[in-house]
């Protein structure tokens, strides 16, 4: 079997973990019993020993699909010759009531036009494809088993097993209604027969949690595409914990064979903090107090131990090793389990943490007793290693630098944290902040910028620019009509915007920066950074130019997937999608996006 695009998966799940779904109706990814679980199906990995459950017409067909509105309910519509039917896949977001440990996925399958045979099989390699279950067949279904974990597909048909799993097949009539309810169960549970009319009240009962939840969103103008965000960022939310995954997936590649596949089903301080700010600017801020919640119980020995990433539950080790026998996405490897990045020093962080507090400040959210010690040591030690080299928000496998928009971003924890004191009548070294603060602007003016251009650049003594820089414009340490942010943004457009590099490529499409092995340690070679041209959209935006921001976020809207989700990168010139899928920080990007054009609109 050949590789389904990455863009062709629309994605499933629970507030535990989630499952990618292709075009063809097969999951080919999915880890039980949460996100950074391993996984039962892996066929995105490897295509002939991954795993998956597939059911979709046994002859050819043609599909539409869509979510069902303002959920993460899919729908998918085949057509064959003779006749149509659709399918609806949905994790029923049970997690109140069951808890870790047990997943299901249901899928109804519904006659529309005449007459379809499906085909489905059930094919789960467990741990990572090492293990190959055993297996229980009975007239209500079938069981895989391996250990204590085991994953049975309920439904009353005539199951054969095979090399590939197992398989059945049946024709389905216009009118007529087959479920298949699998269930993940981490410990041996007993045979549950599938009761039809429970999975139409879960299907019921799953939507109207999604459109609740949405429902109390606010909007911008581009209303169903910021839902669509609002919705995959809530999806990969951790719900026992609030922990938001970067993305559900693992080492999807920036290029396809290239050595640059990561683990993102970890929860970042710094992406967290960008999806709880843009939860704020649609409104919802329980997702920003849960959070800081959350943050506050990984982190017992205060903000010194603060590290850039940890897992959905709190664990701090992520130790990085590679899957070997796994052959990766189009044989793109290694397949990486863990980041190593987890133990970098990322300064960007401390940031990104305290302007976010300051955001949930200004909406009338007080900080409260519990966190402010929290925050308030944040900025001391802010205070103490900022002259520190780091890896930066591109996570650099090479010797850490002085990066420009990690000194930006210590500026940015030391003056939020001072306006946070002083808005809120809090206790704190407010005077020493600010002049903190100041002498690490007049270290970025002085040896922040490039001599030969003017501009911000990427690290000191560096001739490179880099599109973080964008960040210093959006989270206001400079502001819009600054001569060397200008320049900035004129050297991204004219260095790093992938269009300059020929082919049918329009413009706007960023680079996150030049790869070479000299500066990131590893070989060259990666897509254009989504979120990044999402920046330039908001920075335009903020600058007075509507117009040319309009164009350009227009423009990024066209490389969604058909059912509006992104990935982390894209490639402008084979126009597919690269990276782990779908990720939160291109879809956090669109939403900020949206809402500096709404502002600038209403300015203007």
């Amino acid at each position: 079997m050949s590789y389904r695009p990455i863009e062709d998966y629309a994605i499933i799940g629970d507030g535990l973990t989630a499952a990618l779904v292709s075009r063809d109706g097969s999951i080919d990814w999915a880890c039980f019993p949460r996100f950074d679980a391993s996984s039962a199906f892996a066929r995105i990995l490897d295509s002939s020993r991954g795993g998956h459950f597939q059911a979709a017409p046994a002859d050819d067909f043609t599909v539409s699909r869509r979510y069902l509105h303002n959920t993460n309910v899919l729908l998918t519509r085949f057509t064959t010759s003779g006749g149509e039917a659709e399918l609806i896949d949905f994790m029923p977001v049970s997690h109140a009531t069951d808890g870790p440990g047990r997943n299901r996925i249901i899928r109804r399958i519904r006659g529309l036009a005449g007459h379809v045979r499906f085909a489905v099989t059930l094919d789960p390699r467990f741990d990572y494809a090492r293990v190959d279950p055993e297996w229980e067949t009975r007239p209500e279904g079938v069981r895989a088993i391996a250990g204590q974990e085991s994953i049975a597909v309920y439904a009353p048909l005539a199951w054969t097993l095979g090399r590939s799993g197992a398989s059945t097949s049946f024709d389905i009539a216009a009118g007529e209604t087959r479920w298949l309810v699998l269930e993940y169960n981490a410990t041996p549970a007993a045979w549950q027969p599938a009761d039809d009319g429970a999975s139409q009240i879960a299907l019921n009962d799953t939507c109207d949690y999604w459109r609740r939840w949405i429902g109390h969103c606010t909007f911008t103008s581009y209303a169903d595409v910021v839902c669509r965000s609002a919705l995959v960022l809530k999806l990969l939310a951790y719900a026992p914990t609030g922990a938001i995954v970067a993305s559900p997936t693992t080492s999807l590649p920036e290029r396809i064979g290239g050595v640059r596949n990561w683990d993102y089903r970890y929860a970042w301080v710094r992406d967290t903090a960008f999806c709880v700010y843009a939860f704020s600017l649609l409104g919802q801020f329980k997702e920003g107090e849960r959070f800081f919640d959350w943050l506050l119980g990984v982190v017992p020995d205060g903000p010194e131990s603060l590290q850039v990433m940890y897992g959905v539950d709190g664990e701090r080790d992520l130790t990085e090793y590679e899957l070997t026998h796994l052959s990766g996405y189009e044989n793109s490897q290694p397949v990486r389990i863990g980041n190593a990045a987890y133990s970098q020093l990322q300064l960007d962080a401390y940031g990104d943490l305290l302007d976010t507090a300051f955001v949930l400040q200004k909406a009338g959210r007080p900080i409260s007793k519990d966190l402010w010690p929290f925050l308030r040591g944040s900025a001391d030690h802010v205070m103490k290693i900022w002259r520190q080299p780091d890896q930066g928000i591109w996570e650099m496998r090479s010797d850490p630098k002085h990066f420009v928009a990690s000194k930006a971003h210590c500026w940015l924890a030391l003056t939020r944290a001072a306006r946070l004191a002083r808005n809120g009548g809090l206790s704190g070294d407010v005077e020493g902040w600010v002049a903190a603060a100041d002498a690490i602007m007049r270290e970025i003016r002085d040896l922040g910028v490039d001599p030969a251009t003017g501009s911000f650049r990427q690290a000191y003594g560096s001739d490179q620019v880099d599109a973080s820089l964008l960040a210093l414009q959006l989270r206001k340490v400079v502001k819009p009509g600054d001569p060397q942010m200008q320049a900035t943004v004129e050297r991204i457009e004219r260095e790093l915007d992938a269009s300059r590099s020929g082919g049918d490529v329009r413009p706007g499409l960023i680079r996150r920066y030049r790869t070479s092995k000299v500066d990131d340690g590893l070989p060259p070679g990666e897509g254009v950074f989504l979120m990044c041209s999402f920046w330039l959209v908001d920075v335009y935006a903020e600058s007075g130019r509507v117009d040319r921001a309009r164009q350009l976020f227009e423009r990024l809207l066209d490389y969604a997937n058909d059912v509006g989700l992104y990935a982390e990168e894209f490639d402008p010139f084979e126009k597919r999608h690269l990276g782990n899928f779908p990720q939160a920080f291109t879809h956090v990007a669109l939403i900020n996006a949206a809402a500096a054009l709404e502002d600038a609109s209403s300015r203007a």
